[in-house]
């Protein structure tokens, strides 16, 4: 039997679980982990600067591609609870991450040795499991059950702490005959599927709410598949933005207290039936009057956790299934529903989301100086195509590219829905960025996100890692300000300065152009909503030739209030800013105005 460390053998399982690469921060704890990185090859690494973007590029690198499973690894310590974000975001959104952290020695976790602390307690809130590694001879069965754990059910992220004396230690492993342990998923039988179908054909204006379960399960073409096959229009959530094209003739839109259209939150209200397939009823989608949300329409709700089933409130019917394998059935079964000629015809149903699509929009077109956002997400429409990757986090500008970006493939919406942690954002795109080099992205943040973890894009220029980053600047937590009107302050929301080294900035503070090309990357700053076109264009040119980063920043006006409830209700959404009352006040709207 081959002797190694418990880190060699530790290194080899990830290579035979699929793992390629891995970001992180070394440290004297997880050293002897490092060298078994350098010394067994076949893992890239990208080192980052903090080590909470190392979980966020490991986030990142998850979502853009099926299948993947992002690794983050650092030193014992506050490299742990560094990563405790990067953990709670994941399991939020049930995306499995792997983070691996060193540990003191054995002999001395109770004694208040440097840096050692329970980091297995404190995780396990935000994790499938988490562990820390008493015995050298466990370490193979412990990372096998973590890749178990991770793709099983429900995915979520797993920690996995090592002491520097286990890491040491050598053990027999014999890495030709590892195996994976096989993946369980929770599976619909037919029964459940013809009684959820019985709801459909009762009903008269049904629902697909297409959650990011179906993008999970990489079933998104099955989605489309059943909704073409019952001609039944899907709104998407926003973790499952991109489950079916924008521009498809059954997407009607998203629906929620922000994030959401006019004319999806109208079909919605208009709907007697959803059916809802790998979502969690999160309360941006729901709002917290679910009465209101609810109504008198019938639910039939399929998800892949059985806890999740009843959790926000009690649908009619309930099936805890994997969504690729319960879209599976319910096609087939749909498919001799509509041989035998029983299945409704919804098409007046469908013409009229589309309706609604075509004139419940909200205006972009916006000439003002300093820059309205909108304007910013229209030229944004123009500049980047249907093959574009967008990455964001949190906050009004979050907000208002959900109501006014286009996504037509899954995985081309990469945002931390749940968690939503200011800073998520760039290293998320580097993260995306390295999973699929092939496919452009185009990270969004507001100035506060920004500057949070902005020293992550030194990363991008050391490795290379090529993207455009659009950057809205109003100097202002927009979010929290809009948040606050409703207790009539506006308080500790302000982020201007005047600049003593930047006076032509005015009051808008922070050189985010100096700072970025400072770290190593490409900057451009706009003023004139008509030059914002160029800027992108140009950003495309720099981000080819430099291969790093190239950030656009818009100076946007100081206040500007998107769209939402004042009442966390989606019947009662508040439109702050002029309608688009004729096509050009929307000319990059998904469907042509109809005035």
């Amino acid at each position: 039997m081959p002797r190694m460390t418990a880190a060699r053998a530790a290194v080899e399982i990830l290579k035979r679980e699929g793992v390629d690469v891995a970001f992180g921060v070394p440290g004297a704890a997880i050293n002897p982990f490092y060298k078994a990185l350098k010394e067994g090859g076949g893992i890239g690494h990208t080192l980052a600067r903090h080590v909470e973007g190392a979980s966020h590029m490991a986030e990142g690198y998850t979502r853009a591609k099926a299948g993947n499973i992002g690794v983050c690894i650092g030193t014992s310590g506050p490299a742990g609870t560094d990563m405790i974000t990067g953990l709670y975001s994941a399991i939020a959104d049930s995306i499995p991450i792997l983070c691996i952290t060193g540990q003191a020695p054995v002999s001395k976790l109770h004694k208040e040795d440097f840096q050692a602390v329970d980091i297995a307690s404190i995780a396990k809130p935000v994790t499938k499991a988490a562990t820390t590694v008493l015995e050298a001879a466990q370490v193979p069965g412990v990372f096998q059950q973590a890749f178990h754990l991770m793709r099983s059910g429900r995915p979520g992220p797993v920690l996995i702490d090592l002491p520097i004396d286990v890491q040491l230690t050598e053990i027999e492993f014999d890495p030709e005959t590892y195996e994976p342990l096989p993946v369980y998923k929770p599976a619909a039988t037919r029964a459940q599927v013809e009684k959820a179908l019985s709801f459909l054909l009762a009903s008269e204006r049904p629902l697909i709410v297409a959650g990011g379960g179906i993008i999970n399960a990489d079933a998104t073409d099955l989605l489309v598949e059943f909704a073409e096959l019952t001609g039944v229009p899907v709104i998407s959530t926003l973790m499952g933005w991109g489950t079916i094209p924008d521009d498809h003739e059954l997407a009607a839109g998203m629906v929620g207290v922000q994030t959401s259209h006019r004319y999806g939150n109208a079909t919605f209200l208009e709907s007697d039936f959803v059916l809802g397939i790998g979502n969690r009823w999160a309360n941006r989608h729901t709002g917290y009057n679910l009465d209101a949300y609810r109504g008198d329409r019938k639910f039939v709700h399929v998800d892949i956790e059985p806890t999740q089933i009843g959790k926000i409130f009690a649908p009619d019917y309930g099936i805890a299934s994997d969504a690729k394998a319960a879209l599976e059935l319910f096609i087939e079964v749909a498919e001799e529903l509509k041989a035998a000629g029983t299945l409704p015809d919804f098409t007046a149903w469908a013409a009229s989301a589309q309706e609604r699509k075509a004139t419940l929009q909200r205006r972009t077109n916006f000439d003002n100086v300093p820059i309205k956002p909108q304007r910013v997400y229209e030229e944004m429409n123009r500049a980047f195509g249907p093959e574009t990757r967008y990455v964001t986090t949190i906050g009004l500008s979050q907000i208002a590219a959900a109501q006014f970006l286009h996504v037509y493939k899954p995985r081309h919406w990469v945002n931390c829905g749940q968690a939503g942690p200011l800073g998520w954002t760039i290293p998320a795109a580097i993260g995306a960025a390295t999973a699929d080099p092939g496919t452009p992205v185009v990270a969004l943040s507001g100035d506060y996100d920004f500057q949070f973890m902005i020293e992550e894009l030194a990363v991008a220029a050391q490795h290379r890692i090529p993207y455009v980053h659009v950057l809205v600047n109003n100097a202002y937590l927009g979010l929290i300000r809009q948040a606050q009107i409703g207790l009539d302050i506006n308080f500790q929301v302000n982020l201007e300065f005047e600049n003593v080294n930047a006076p032509e900035l005015g009051v808008y503070g922070v050189d985010h152009v100096k700072v970025a090309e400072g770290l190593g990357v490409k900057a451009i700053r706009v003023t004139d909503p008509n030059e914002l076109g160029a800027a992108f264009e140009e950003a495309k040119k720099l981000a080819a030739e430099y291969r790093v980063p190239v950030v656009v920043e818009a100076i946007l006006e100081r206040v500007t209030n998107i769209s939402m409830s004042r009442t966390v209700d989606m019947s009662d959404v508040t439109e702050f800013e002029e309608l688009a009352t004729e096509p050009g006040h929307a000319p990059t709207a998904i469907k042509a105005l109809q005035a």
